[in-house]
């Protein structure tokens, strides 16, 4: 499998929490879409029929990997998008309010900023959050792993004991851990991270497609429309699909999901915790033991953002996170010990 990531011959490769590496097998697709683009055009009733074939391809892979009906499964280009397509479609108002954590990437908490609600923001604790809710609150929605310190957020727990709508940012879990969003209301999908998918691309799980407005509308979301703009909702997810997304990009997508081998959530696992126990020694590990596939550490001499420059110079690749003073490494399968030693020695 390593082999399969060309990347990996020249760099220690630990940040699929950002971007994950591209498979020589995704790179081919891509270019092999790109050159057929470039000799037989962008047109045509074939290449329209092979590329929304394609997509539906795409959303049975990408409801596979979170273990839901693909009828339930809206093509988006991030994460981002999915948090959005969503709070739109909410009409969230000054009177309602939404239950977050202190902990939220900007993917989320800028979506919920800006949603018209009131945000109230409490410690990523399940007792915290729930302790929260009052009965202006019409949405709880935080990440499944924090994309801080890996922490596993027990999302069900959540959704089962507020009995309250819950949206989900799974940008550091899908293809990281083992994930079934059955039982939330919204899941989104960052597929450029973990599943090593091309950039950007990524879905959103909706529960009940019927309930939630279509506030952002593309050309995919209509089965048909009037002059006047009305239009009638495709059946399913479907409707809230972001746009066009390229047939090479959707062949690279198509080849990246079908890469991953059946031992990677346990190969990860064992990976960060050894990455946790090495970095240990030396730092302060902001990551608990027994969490996802990101560890944290505090960096004690000077600028984290010039230590991870350096760890890249070194052949490292890691990344810091902006004004909390942390470095975050990201072990995915893909990664060896050699790999978390050759981090050890960047940092020295």
């Amino acid at each position: 499998m390593r082999d399969a990531y060309p990347v990996l011959e020249r760099y220690a490769y630990l940040n699929a929490g950002s971007t994950g590496p591209l498979a020589r097998a995704t790179v081919e697709a891509i270019e092999r879409g790109r050159h057929r683009d470039l000799t037989e055009g962008r047109g045509g009733p074939r290449y329209i029929e092979e590329m929304l074939a394609a997509r539906e391809r795409v959303r049975a892979a990408l409801a596979a990997e979170i273990a839901v009906p693909p009828e339930k499964l809206a093509l988006t280009s991030s994460t981002t998008a999915g948090c959005n397509i969503v709070l739109a479609g909410l009409g969230l108002g000054p009177g309602d309010e939404v239950v977050t954590t202190d902990s939220e990437h900007f993917g989320l908490i800028g979506a919920l900023h800006v949603s018209g609600a009131r945000v109230v923001v409490a410690p990523p604790e399940p007792e915290r959050l729930l302790a929260a809710v009052t009965p202006r609150t019409r949405l709880i929605a935080v990440s499944h792993v924090l994309w801080t310190t890996g922490r596993v957020l027990p999302v069900r727990e959540l959704k089962d004991q507020s009995g309250l709508p819950l949206l989900v940012d799974g940008a550091q879990s899908v293809g990281a851990i083992p994930v079934d969003a059955a039982g939330c209301d919204w899941y989104t999908v960052s597929a450029q991270k973990w599943l090593c998918g091309p950039d950007p691309s990524g879905a959103l799980y909706v529960a009940e497609p019927e309930a939630l407005r279509v506030a952002l509308p593309t050309y995919f979301a209509q089965a048909g429309y009037e002059p006047d703009g009305a239009f009638e909702p495709k059946v399913g997810a479907a409707r809230f699909d972001s746009g066009w997304i390229d047939p090479p990009s959707l062949a690279g997508l198509e080849a990246a999901l079908g890469i991953h081998p059946p031992w990677r959530f346990e190969r990860a696992a064992e990976l960060a915790a050894r990455c946790r126990e090495l970095l240990a020694v030396r730092y302060e590990v902001v990551t608990e033991p027994g969490q996802a596939t990101l560890v944290a550490f505090r960096w004690p001499d000077g600028d984290p953002a010039e230590a991870a420059r350096r760890a890249y110079d070194r052949g490292v690749v890691i990344r810091d996170l902006p004004t909390t003073g942390l470095l975050r490494a990201s072990c995915g399968y893909w990664n060896s010990e050699e790999d978390l030693e050759r981090l050890l020695d960047a940092l020295r």
